[in-house]
């Protein structure tokens, strides 16, 4: 937990720090990275699961379903960084401890308390996968809208100026078939766990 908000905070003055826009458009920039958003999702998660467990919220970021999806997110978020967009910079110094925090410290300790704490709690269903590919979806549509009213996106794969939308449309697609095989391998897992009681 406070690993998640240091980097985040950190991210964040480094973000403000290095900005070639107005401060208010870039801290909109920072806030539309999908890095960003699953760090912060669970990172409040896991702040809610200890200091307010019995909340409403709590009882919310506890269930099993909504456990998987983050982790499926903060996955995702690793494994697109270090197959596809490591080798695009070479951060140093604060940049780089706060990269590897982001996209492999963060997302390997996600999956490691998901399997400890929320693998077996029951039988994850496939009809959950669907609802967990909208979160992904609804990001892409935002992203497409924002930068082409702005000209800014976050990620190459998605810049449409410079590869065109069908090709990123194409990108987009390809982005949810791959949120979707690691939602179901969760869910083969999940399973697997359950029938052995965990």
């Amino acid at each position: 937990m406070i690993v998640g908000w240091f980097a985040l905070v950190a991210q964040f003055f480094l973000a403000i720090d290095n900005r070639t826009a107005p401060v208010a458009e870039a801290a909109i920039r920072y806030m539309s990275y999908f890095t960003i958003e699953a760090n912060g999702l669970a990172t409040l998660g896991f702040t809610v699961l200890l200091v307010a467990r019995r909340t409403a919220a709590g009882r919310w970021f506890s269930r099993q379903s909504v456990v998987t999806a983050i982790t499926i997110y903060m996955v995702v978020v690793g494994l697109t960084y270090n197959i596809i967009l490591r080798s695009l910079w070479m951060p140093k110094g604060l940049e780089w401890v706060v990269d590897e925090l982001l996209h492999t410290v963060l997302p390997a300790g996600s999956v490691f308390y998901w399997l400890l704490y929320a693998s077996a709690k029951k039988r994850l269903s496939w009809k959950t996968v669907p609802s967990w590919m909208l979160y992904p979806l609804f990001y892409c549509i935002y992203t497409m809208i924002r930068g082409g009213m702005t000209g800014w996106y976050p990620y190459p794969f998605l810049d449409a100026d410079a590869l065109g939308y069908p090709r990123v449309l194409m990108n987009i697609g390809g982005m949810i078939v791959f949120f979707f095989g690691v939602a179901a391998l969760f869910v083969i897992i999940a399973k697997r766990i359950y029938q052995s009681g965990g």
